[in-house]
């Protein structure tokens, strides 16, 4: 049964960097095609960035393009995220999620049926 694992949220200020870690177990992790969501108190999920099981392919929202950076370790069986100039709006509940079917495009959420259960990400002065 495959597993994912996030560690890395925490509380921080305006323009800090952090960085998200997901250690996914149980499963093939090279196979997975691996993503970042989202969802702020209130708001339906959003996703952030995704990257494909053979690292060709890394999609990200225009919302945090530029700041955010996926990558992953197939050695450590791990997705990071790099997150940085963190402002209040990125704000939520993280989550990374895994598939193995890639016949869907990597921002579709519906495609992710591996979950997490989410670390909590607070920016704020």
């Amino acid at each position: 049964q495959v597993q994912l694992v996030e560690f890395g949220g925490g509380l921080v200020q305006p323009g800090a960097s952090l960085r998200l870690s997901c250690v996914v177990s149980g499963g093939d992790f090279s196979r997975l095609n691996m993503a970042w969501i989202r969802q702020a108190a209130g708001k339906e999920r959003e996703f952030v960035t995704a990257i494909s099981f053979h690292v060709q392919k890394i999609y990200t929202a225009d919302s945090v393009k530029g700041r955010f950076t996926i990558f992953r370790d197939n050695n450590r069986n791990t997705v990071y995220l790099q997150m940085n100039n963190l402002t209040l709006e990125d704000t939520a509940t993280y989550y990374c999620a895994g598939s193995l079917d890639s016949s869907y495009k990597l921002q579709d959420m519906t495609a992710y049926y591996y979950w997490g259960q989410g670390t909590q990400v607070t920016v704020s002065s």
